[in-house]
Protein backbone atom coordinates (compact mmCIF):
# COMPACT_ATOMS: atom_id res chain seq x y z
CA UNK A 1 0.00 0.00 0.00
CA UNK A 2 1.16 3.48 -0.91
CA UNK A 3 2.72 5.41 2.25
CA UNK A 4 0.64 7.97 4.03
CA UNK A 5 0.93 11.59 1.89
CA UNK A 6 -1.22 14.60 2.07
CA UNK A 7 -1.49 17.91 -0.10
CA UNK A 8 -2.58 21.45 0.02
CA UNK A 9 -2.87 24.50 -2.12
CA UNK A 10 -0.97 26.78 -0.12
CA UNK A 11 -0.85 28.24 3.18
CA UNK A 12 -3.65 30.65 4.35
CA UNK A 13 -5.72 29.45 1.76
CA UNK A 14 -8.28 26.53 1.24
CA UNK A 15 -6.92 23.47 2.42
CA UNK A 16 -8.01 20.03 0.78
CA UNK A 17 -6.72 17.34 2.58
CA UNK A 18 -5.94 14.17 0.69
CA UNK A 19 -4.62 10.97 2.61
CA UNK A 20 -3.40 7.44 1.78
CA UNK A 21 -3.13 5.48 5.54
CA UNK A 22 -1.29 2.90 5.68
CA UNK A 23 -2.93 0.63 8.43
CA UNK A 24 -1.43 -0.13 11.78
CA UNK A 25 -1.42 -4.05 12.75
CA UNK A 26 -4.39 -4.60 15.65
CA UNK A 27 -2.30 -5.88 18.65
CA UNK A 28 -4.15 -9.41 19.44
CA UNK A 29 -4.53 -10.81 22.80
CA UNK A 30 -1.59 -13.15 22.32
CA UNK A 31 0.40 -10.10 22.23
CA UNK A 32 -0.89 -9.34 25.60
CA UNK A 33 1.05 -9.93 28.81
CA UNK A 34 -1.00 -10.85 32.48
CA UNK A 35 -0.74 -7.77 34.53
CA UNK A 36 -3.12 -7.45 37.15
CA UNK A 37 -4.50 -3.57 37.50
CA UNK A 38 -4.13 -3.19 41.37
CA UNK A 39 -1.54 -1.41 43.83
CA UNK A 40 0.20 -4.06 45.79
CA UNK A 41 0.15 -3.33 50.08
CA UNK A 42 3.28 -1.68 50.41
CA UNK A 43 3.28 0.45 54.16
CA UNK A 44 2.40 -0.92 57.27
CA UNK A 45 0.39 1.88 57.83
CA UNK A 46 -3.06 0.85 57.40
CA UNK A 47 -3.76 5.09 55.98
CA UNK A 48 -1.51 4.05 53.24
CA UNK A 49 -2.76 1.09 51.76
CA UNK A 50 -4.66 0.77 48.66
CA UNK A 51 -7.44 -2.50 49.64
CA UNK A 52 -6.56 -4.28 46.09
CA UNK A 53 -10.49 -5.54 45.95
CA UNK A 54 -11.29 -2.18 45.88
CA UNK A 55 -9.31 -0.95 42.11
CA UNK A 56 -9.85 -4.78 40.84
CA UNK A 57 -12.49 -5.88 37.73
CA UNK A 58 -15.27 -7.46 39.75
CA UNK A 59 -15.31 -10.40 37.07
CA UNK A 60 -13.60 -13.40 39.03
CA UNK A 61 -11.05 -14.88 37.07
CA UNK A 62 -10.24 -12.27 34.39
CA UNK A 63 -7.59 -9.09 35.14
CA UNK A 64 -7.38 -6.36 33.11
CA UNK A 65 -4.47 -7.13 30.67
CA UNK A 66 -2.03 -4.33 28.82
CA UNK A 67 1.20 -4.88 27.61
CA UNK A 68 4.24 -5.17 29.81
CA UNK A 69 6.12 -2.89 27.55
CA UNK A 70 4.20 0.17 25.93
CA UNK A 71 6.73 2.76 24.50
CA UNK A 72 5.10 6.23 26.25
CA UNK A 73 7.42 8.49 26.08
CA UNK A 74 7.45 10.37 22.56
CA UNK A 75 9.63 13.33 23.94
CA UNK A 76 10.31 16.42 21.96
CA UNK A 77 12.14 19.63 21.60
CA UNK A 78 10.26 22.27 24.04
CA UNK A 79 7.69 24.32 22.75
CA UNK A 80 7.97 27.85 24.12
CA UNK A 81 5.52 30.75 23.02
CA UNK A 82 8.30 32.33 21.01
CA UNK A 83 7.78 29.52 18.40
CA UNK A 84 3.99 29.66 18.24
CA UNK A 85 2.88 31.59 15.37
CA UNK A 86 0.22 33.98 15.97
CA UNK A 87 -3.03 32.75 14.15
CA UNK A 88 -3.95 29.23 15.18
CA UNK A 89 -4.80 27.96 11.79
CA UNK A 90 -1.75 28.57 10.51
CA UNK A 91 0.08 26.71 13.04
CA UNK A 92 -2.38 24.32 12.93
CA UNK A 93 -1.37 24.09 8.72
CA UNK A 94 2.31 23.79 9.93
CA UNK A 95 1.89 20.93 12.67
CA UNK A 96 0.02 19.17 9.77
CA UNK A 97 2.13 19.43 6.81
CA UNK A 98 4.68 17.79 9.47
CA UNK A 99 2.52 14.60 9.94
CA UNK A 100 1.88 14.52 6.48
CA UNK A 101 5.38 14.83 5.63
CA UNK A 102 6.57 12.39 8.24
CA UNK A 103 4.18 9.53 7.03
CA UNK A 104 1.58 9.42 10.10
CA UNK A 105 -1.23 6.72 9.51
CA UNK A 106 -3.98 8.99 8.54
CA UNK A 107 -2.88 11.86 9.90
CA UNK A 108 -6.25 14.02 9.04
CA UNK A 109 -7.77 11.46 11.10
CA UNK A 110 -9.69 13.01 14.47
CA UNK A 111 -11.97 12.07 17.15
CA UNK A 112 -15.24 14.16 17.17
CA UNK A 113 -16.98 14.23 20.53
CA UNK A 114 -20.55 15.56 20.58
CA UNK A 115 -22.89 15.10 23.01
CA UNK A 116 -26.99 15.46 23.44
CA UNK A 117 -29.06 17.45 24.86
CA UNK A 118 -29.44 15.26 27.98
CA UNK A 119 -25.24 15.64 27.98
CA UNK A 120 -24.76 12.01 27.09
CA UNK A 121 -21.90 12.00 25.20
CA UNK A 122 -20.39 9.57 22.27
CA UNK A 123 -16.95 10.01 20.41
CA UNK A 124 -15.76 8.28 17.04
CA UNK A 125 -12.71 8.58 14.50
CA UNK A 126 -13.80 11.09 11.56
CA UNK A 127 -11.59 12.27 8.74
CA UNK A 128 -10.92 15.87 8.27
CA UNK A 129 -11.65 16.29 4.50
CA UNK A 130 -10.98 20.54 4.27
CA UNK A 131 -10.38 23.16 6.38
CA UNK A 132 -9.89 27.14 5.99
CA UNK A 133 -9.85 30.15 8.45
CA UNK A 134 -13.39 29.21 8.76
CA UNK A 135 -13.36 25.87 10.75
CA UNK A 136 -12.80 22.16 9.91
CA UNK A 137 -14.78 20.47 7.47
CA UNK A 138 -16.18 16.31 7.43
CA UNK A 139 -18.83 14.71 5.88
CA UNK A 140 -20.98 12.31 7.06
CA UNK A 141 -25.09 11.05 6.84
CA UNK A 142 -27.56 13.96 8.36
CA UNK A 143 -29.21 10.94 9.85
CA UNK A 144 -26.54 9.68 11.84
CA UNK A 145 -26.12 9.40 15.69
CA UNK A 146 -23.47 11.86 15.36
CA UNK A 147 -25.59 14.40 13.10
CA UNK A 148 -28.41 14.17 15.42
CA UNK A 149 -26.62 15.08 18.44
CA UNK A 150 -25.18 17.91 16.83
CA UNK A 151 -28.46 18.94 15.79
CA UNK A 152 -29.55 19.15 19.60
CA UNK A 153 -25.76 20.36 20.98
CA UNK A 154 -23.77 21.80 17.92
CA UNK A 155 -20.64 22.38 21.04
CA UNK A 156 -17.94 20.11 19.59
CA UNK A 157 -14.61 19.09 20.18
CA UNK A 158 -11.93 17.76 17.47
CA UNK A 159 -8.50 15.86 18.47
CA UNK A 160 -5.90 14.96 16.38
CA UNK A 161 -4.03 12.40 18.06
CA UNK A 162 -0.19 12.48 16.40
CA UNK A 163 1.28 10.08 18.70
CA UNK A 164 4.66 9.22 16.94
CA UNK A 165 5.15 12.94 17.09
CA UNK A 166 4.72 13.57 20.79
CA UNK A 167 2.18 16.13 19.65
CA UNK A 168 -1.79 16.70 19.51
CA UNK A 169 -3.94 19.46 18.66
CA UNK A 170 -7.67 19.70 20.27
CA UNK A 171 -10.05 22.20 19.05
CA UNK A 172 -13.56 22.86 20.54
CA UNK A 173 -16.53 24.95 18.91
CA UNK A 174 -19.21 24.88 17.44
CA UNK A 175 -20.77 22.64 14.42
CA UNK A 176 -22.89 24.02 11.59
CA UNK A 177 -24.16 22.01 8.32
CA UNK A 178 -22.47 23.31 4.83
CA UNK A 179 -24.28 24.62 2.24
CA UNK A 180 -25.62 21.77 -0.03
CA UNK A 181 -23.57 23.04 -3.17
CA UNK A 182 -20.29 22.52 -0.91
CA UNK A 183 -21.38 19.45 0.08
CA UNK A 184 -22.41 18.54 -3.59
CA UNK A 185 -18.74 19.33 -5.11
CA UNK A 186 -17.22 16.86 -2.75
CA UNK A 187 -19.38 14.48 -3.28
CA UNK A 188 -18.78 14.47 -6.82
CA UNK A 189 -14.69 14.22 -6.43
CA UNK A 190 -15.47 10.95 -4.45
CA UNK A 191 -15.28 7.55 -6.02
CA UNK A 192 -18.56 5.94 -7.72
CA UNK A 193 -18.17 3.05 -4.96
CA UNK A 194 -17.92 5.85 -2.10
CA UNK A 195 -20.70 7.79 -3.43
CA UNK A 196 -23.13 4.35 -3.73
CA UNK A 197 -22.18 4.07 -0.20
CA UNK A 198 -23.33 6.75 1.19
CA UNK A 199 -26.90 6.12 -0.45
CA UNK A 200 -26.46 2.47 0.95
CA UNK A 201 -25.99 2.91 4.64
CA UNK A 202 -28.50 4.27 6.95
CA UNK A 203 -26.23 5.41 9.17
CA UNK A 204 -26.49 4.29 13.25
CA UNK A 205 -29.55 2.45 12.59
CA UNK A 206 -29.88 -0.62 13.27
CA UNK A 207 -29.66 -4.09 11.01
CA UNK A 208 -29.76 -7.41 11.33
CA UNK A 209 -27.15 -8.62 8.73
CA UNK A 210 -24.24 -7.25 6.74
CA UNK A 211 -26.74 -9.20 4.15
CA UNK A 212 -29.28 -5.89 4.38
CA UNK A 213 -25.93 -4.09 3.51
CA UNK A 214 -25.16 -6.27 0.42
CA UNK A 215 -28.65 -5.96 -0.61
CA UNK A 216 -29.10 -2.16 -0.86
CA UNK A 217 -25.94 -1.93 -2.27
CA UNK A 218 -27.00 -4.25 -5.39
CA UNK A 219 -30.27 -1.93 -5.41
CA UNK A 220 -28.31 1.29 -5.53
CA UNK A 221 -25.37 -0.02 -8.26
CA UNK A 222 -29.16 -1.02 -10.34
CA UNK A 223 -30.13 2.47 -9.72
CA UNK A 224 -27.84 4.29 -10.79
CA UNK A 225 -26.22 1.92 -13.00
CA UNK A 226 -25.51 5.56 -15.70
CA UNK A 227 -24.89 8.42 -15.21
CA UNK A 228 -23.85 10.48 -12.56
CA UNK A 229 -25.01 9.35 -8.89
CA UNK A 230 -26.84 12.07 -7.26
CA UNK A 231 -25.77 14.25 -3.49
CA UNK A 232 -28.30 12.49 -0.88
CA UNK A 233 -30.23 15.04 0.57
CA UNK A 234 -29.47 13.15 3.67
CA UNK A 235 -25.54 13.47 3.12
CA UNK A 236 -23.65 16.31 3.39
CA UNK A 237 -20.91 18.14 5.10
CA UNK A 238 -20.12 19.81 8.76
CA UNK A 239 -18.05 22.84 9.81
CA UNK A 240 -16.26 23.44 12.89
CA UNK A 241 -16.06 26.93 13.95
CA UNK A 242 -12.95 26.91 16.31
CA UNK A 243 -13.66 28.88 19.71
CA UNK A 244 -10.19 27.03 21.34
CA UNK A 245 -6.95 25.20 19.70
CA UNK A 246 -4.81 23.59 21.90
CA UNK A 247 -1.29 22.80 20.68
CA UNK A 248 -0.06 19.48 23.15
CA UNK A 249 3.66 18.50 22.72
CA UNK A 250 5.29 15.82 24.41
CA UNK A 251 8.02 16.44 27.32
CA UNK A 252 9.63 14.04 29.69
CA UNK A 253 8.20 13.38 33.22
CA UNK A 254 4.40 14.56 32.05
CA UNK A 255 5.74 17.95 32.48
CA UNK A 256 4.18 18.61 28.58
CA UNK A 257 4.17 21.99 26.81
CA UNK A 258 0.36 22.96 26.25
CA UNK A 259 -0.06 26.36 24.43
CA UNK A 260 -4.12 27.12 23.90
CA UNK A 261 -5.41 29.57 21.65
CA UNK A 262 -8.66 31.50 22.67
CA UNK A 263 -10.98 33.70 20.58
CA UNK A 264 -12.40 36.43 21.90
CA UNK A 265 -15.44 38.51 21.63
CA UNK A 266 -13.66 41.03 19.37
CA UNK A 267 -12.61 38.17 16.75
CA UNK A 268 -8.91 38.23 18.04
CA UNK A 269 -6.67 35.26 19.30
CA UNK A 270 -5.01 35.00 22.58
CA UNK A 271 -2.47 32.49 23.51
CA UNK A 272 -2.23 31.03 27.14
CA UNK A 273 0.22 28.34 28.44
CA UNK A 274 -1.75 25.92 30.24
CA UNK A 275 0.02 23.45 32.77
CA UNK A 276 0.34 20.37 31.74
Amino acid sequence: MAPAYCRNSGKGQLIHVNCLAKPSPALSTDELSPFSYGLQRTAPDLHNRVDNDLIRPKFPGMSMKIPEEIKQDFSREPLDAKSLLPDPFDQFEAWFSQACAENLPAPNAMSLATASADGSPTVRMVLLKVYDRDGFVFFTNYGSRKAQQIAENPRVSLLFPWFSMGRQVTITGIAQRIPTAASLRYFLSRSRGSQLGAWTSDQSSVISSRTVLETTLARMKQKFSSGEIPLPDFWGGFRVTPETIEFWQSQPDRLHDRFVYVLDDANSWSIERLAP
